[in-house]
Formats: C-alpha cells, sequence, structure tokens
C-alpha cells in the first residue's frame, strides 16, 4: 500500500476519499467480500424495519394507546429526521475521531435502534414487571412504547445517509456503484426475512412458550440480526480519520505541490478559504495544533454554515433531491396503506367490526396476504438490484430511473382501478422494481455529480483558478436521504384527511400512481444526468 515515489505518509490517506487530501491519490479496488460486509448493514436495518411494520400496530393496540396519539407516533420521528438530518450529515463531514467521520455516528444510530425496538417490543412487560398500579402502569406502558417507537424510527431513518457517506468516502466510482447494488440487493433480503419471520404464528411454537410472547420472540431475532450485522459493517472497510490530514503531510513536498483535496477538509460551505485551489502547509499545521477537534467541529457545524451549503447546492442537486421527494411519496403512499388495502378493497373486510365477526376475520385474511405481498415486493426487489448491473449499458441511469418510476406507477394503477387478490400480488413485484431503484440510482447520480466536481475542482488547482469549494458527501447525502422524511410526513399528514374525505382507502392507490407518473415527467425532464 506504500507510495512508489518513497514519501512517508501518503498511505494513511487511503481510506479519507477517492481524492486524496493534498494531491490525487488512488484508492484500492474494494474486494467483493468487504463490499457485501459494508451492506450488512442495510440488511440488519431492513429487517428490524419488517420486524416494525409487522408487529408495531398490534403493540401499540396491546397497550392501549388512544387513537388520538396514533399522529404524533407516526409523525414526530420523520419531522425530527427531516430537521436534524442534514446536521448531522454537515456533523460527520467534520467528525474528527479516531475510528473515522461515519463509524462513531454509524454505532451511535445502531444501539439507538436496539434501545427504541427493546422498549415497543418489551416495554410492557417490563412495566407489568416494576409497577402495579394498574393507572400508572398504562401510563408508564403507553409512554414507553411510544418513545420506543419514535426512537427506533429515528435511528433507522437516520442511519441510512451516514452509511451511504461512509461507502463513498472509502470506495472508487466503480466500487461506489457496485456497493449501492450490494446495499440495494441486501435491502431485499433482509425485508423479506423480517417479513417472513414476521409471519409465523410464534404463540404456538416452542420458542414462543420458552420466551413469553411473540413480541420477546422477534426481539430476539431483531436484536441478535441487528448487533450481529452491524458488527461486521463496522469492520468492513478501514476508514481514516480526519485528523491524520494535517499530521502526514510530507515534509519534503512542496506547497506548490499540494493541490486542495476533494475531501471535505478543509472546503465544505467554504469554511475554510484557500486561496487559488492551494493550501500551505505550515498554515494548516499550525491552524490544527492552534485549535482543539472539538473547537474545529463547533466552529465548522454552525447554523449559518449548514444554512449556506443548503441554500447554496446546485441546481442539479436540488432538481435530484426533488425528484427522490417524489418518489418516495409515492412509493410510501402505497406501502404504508398496501396491507388495509387489501384487507378493505380486496378482501372486502371491516377492520371495525366486532373481533370474532366474519367481516373481521375477512379483513384479517387480507391483512395476512397483503403481508405476503410485501415479502414478494422485498424479495423482487433483491432480484431486480442484481440485475441493475446488467441493464445499465444498454439504458443508462436515466433509463433505470424513468423505468422504475414508470413500472410503479402503472402497476398501482392496475390494482386501483381493478382489485383482485392475484393482480395485486403479481403487481407487488413492480413494487419491488421501484424500491430498488429509489436505494441505488439516485445515490449513483449523486457519486457522479461529486466525481464531475471534483474534476473540476482539479482542474482549477492546476490552472491557477479562483477559489473554489467542494460539497462534503455526508451533507448531500443527508439531503438526499432527509427527502424520505419529508414524503413520510406528507403522507402521514396528507393522505388521512384524502381517505377521510374520499370515504375509501382506494383513493391512497390512485394517489400513489398519479403521483408516480408525475414522476416520470419530472426524472425525463429535470434530472441531470452524466455520460
Amino acid at each position: 500500500m506504500g507510495d512508489s515515489s518513497g514519501q512517508p505518509g501518503i498511505h494513511s490517506y487511503k481510506s479519507l476519499a477517492e481524492e486524496g487530501p493534498f494531491g490525487s491519490l488512488e484508492l484500492p479496488k474494494r474486494p467483493t467480500g468487504s463490499l457485501v460486509m459494508h451492506s450488512m448493514a442495510m440488511f440488519g436495518r431492513e429487517f428490524c424495519y419488517a420486524v416494525e411494520a409487522a408487529y408495531v400496530t398490534p403493540v401499540l393496540l396491546s397497550v392501549g394507546l388512544p387513537r388520538s396519539l396514533y399522529s404524533m407516533v407516526w409523525l414526530l420521528s420523520p419531522v425530527l429526521g427531516f430537521l436534524l438530518q442534514p446536521v448531522v450529515g454537515l456533523a460527520s463531514d467534520h467528525c474528527r475521531a479516531r475510528w473515522g467521520r461515519r463509524r462513531p455516528y454509524i454505532l451511535t444510530l445502531g444501539i439507538m435502534m436496539l434501545l427504541g425496538m427493546a422498549m415497543y417490543l418489551n416495554g410492557d412487560a417490563i412495566v407489568s414487571a416494576l409497577i402495579a398500579d394498574p393507572r400508572k402502569k398504562l401510563i408508564w406502558a403507553i409512554s414507553v412504547t411510544m418513545i420506543g417507537v419514535v426512537l427506533f424510527d429515528f435511528a433507522a431513518d437516520f442511519i441510512d445517509g451516514p452509511i451511504k457517506a461512509y461507502l463513498f468516502d472509502v470506495c472508487t466510482h466503480r466500487d461506489k456503484e457496485r456497493g449501492l447494488h450490494y446495499h440495494a440487493l441486501f435491502t431485499g433480503l433482509g425485508g423479506a426475512l423480517g417479513y417472513l419471520l414476521g409471519a409465523i404464528d410464534w404463540a404456538h411454537l416452542e420458542l414462543g412458550r420458552l420466551l413469553g410472547t411473540e413480541f420477546q420472540v422477534m426481539f430476539f431475532f431483531s436484536s441478535s440480526v441487528l448487533t450481529l450485522c452491524f458488527i461486521i459493517h463496522l469492520f468492513s472497510i478501514p476508514e481514516a480519520p480526519l485528523r491524520v490530514v494535517a499530521k502526514d503531510i510530507p515534509p519534503q513536498q512542496a506547497p506548490q505541490d499540494l493541490a486542495l483535496s476533494s475531501d471535505r477538509t478543509y472546503e465544505y460551505g467554504s469554511i475554510e478559504k484557500v486561496k487559488n485551489g492551494y493550501v500551505h502547509p505550515e498554515l494548516a499545521l499550525q491552524g490544527e495544533k492552534n485549535k482543539t477537534p472539538a473547537e474545529q467541529t463547533r466552529r465548522a457545524v454552525t447554523v449559518k454554515s449548514l444554512l449556506r451549503v443548503l441554500l447554496s447546492m446546485p441546481p442539479h442537486y436540488r432538481c435530484l433531491c426533488i425528484s427522490h421527494l417524489i418518489g418516495w411519496t409515492a412509493f410510501l403512499s402505497n406501502m404504508l396503506f398496501f396491507t388495509d388495502f387489501m384487507g378493505r378493497i380486496v378482501y372486502h373486510g371491516d377492520p371495525y367490526s366486532a373481533h370474532n365477526s366474519t367481516e373481521f376475520l375477512i379483513y384479517q385474511r387480507g391483512v395476512e396476504v397483503g403481508c405476503w405481498g410485501l415479502c414478494i415486493n422485498s424479495v423482487f426487489s433483491s432480484l431486480y438490484s442484481y440485475f441493475q448491473k446488467a441493464l445499465v449499458p444498454y439504458i443508462g441511469l436515466k433509463g433505470l430511473y424513468f423505468m422504475g418510476y414508470l413500472l410503479f406507477g402503472l402497476g398501482t394503477g392496475v390494482i386501483g382501478l381493478f382489485p383482485n387478490v392475484y393482480s395485486s400480488l403479481v403487481m407487488c413485484t413492480l413494487f419491488g422494481v421501484m424500491s430498488s431503484t429509489l436505494y441505488t440510482v439516485p445515490f449513483n447520480l449523486l457519486t457522479a455529480y461529486h466525481r464531475e466536481q471534483q474534476e473540476e475542482q482539479r482542474q482549477q488547482a492546476r490552472c491557477g483558478g479562483p477559489d473554489g469549494s467542494v460539497r462534503g458527501q455526508g451533507v448531500d447525502c443527508a439531503a438526499l436521504t432527509c427527502m424520505v422524511q419529508l414524503a413520510q410526513i406528507l403522507v402521514g399528514g396528507g393522505l388521512g384527511l384524502l381517505v377521510n374525505m374520499a370515504g375509501s382507502v382506494i383513493v391512497v392507490v390512485i394517489t400513489a400512481s398519479a403521483v408516480s407518473l408525475i414522476g416520470c415527467c419530472f426524472v425525463a425532464l429535470f434530472v441531470r444526468y452524466m455520460d
């Protein structure tokens, strides 16, 4: 891994970014095993998401949560995520922890996910063991369960940005593309396994009787899978700490050779100004010595710098975020209400009738079939993620993006206009195409944008051009992923009102189809694609 020129210290920059902090440095090609290990975080995250989708409503009903608090449970987490995700992204761009920039945040958010699952799956049992008074027990059980759901959703939504930024920091452009495909593949596999385990009636099995309830069984599986997957992920690819940038400047390298890197050490939102694309090594070293890492981080991550970065977002970045928002709004509109749609519209059941009535049992049957549909979606998402690499040379990223939105819009339109059990399950394969598209294509475009900007910065540095700034990958990943939270806010706040006005949940599926088809036009006309 050493450099052939014999200059010391250069090898320590290998895992910082595709372009080294002080000069042009090539990252090594990552083996497939490392990229698979890196993708295990997405497997564990999606597995736990599937468990939450299957069990959170029964858990909330079992603790007696009032209907008036349902909207608060579902909206609080995306609101917090939408507001705070860019802050975390910018903070991780300037994190100086010894373990790297991204992994400390990933570890912290993973622990928060584990704690949230423990609270919402075991909260009622823990409170029952500690509190005897029925009134206090009810209040505490509701409180602990609500906090657990919000904490889990908050951490699970947040963690996607640092995971993507970690991949972008330590991989070449080609390995980034490969890594994103593996991410989508293992996301689908994790979701499929989570839905399958959630569909098993554990209460009548030996493991269910041993652990107490099916909630404890699913916590056992979820916590084990999440812990194992995140341990594998965190040790997948080395990540150099940011402070190594100032320490390992080769002393014999002349100041004029120290081109400003594309790494986000000095230039993110123009926090540190550099003349003509160069930085003097003595100034860099003195500045680092005179300020502690905490002081540098506080200086870097301010409201002013965050707003400057977000408001100065180039138009093609902004269009990518809008297209991502449209896609996730359409996708969540359908997926969050799909089991209810199957129970009410396809099977003609009634969730509000007596629990021993035929109408309610029919509704439950529809919900179970809907869960199998979500499992089909996850499996096909994994399969399509694998075949995406073969399609890119023929139709490009634009074709993949357009096709994902188009097929989803047509599929949801078909099941909305012609609700049928078999057609609905078949159309779930198209949902998988959309899911895989949303997890890969926007981030592939983001890496292409960053690559282009790095090339421009390098050219400016060689030609002695004017000051320039390179956008940080952490905050751009956060800006893109927080569109998911904004979509959750729009869906949670708007679709319930729409269903009440229309009097039928079928309006949700038609809305998802219409939004997706609008997205087709947007990604074809406004999103910028690279050659």
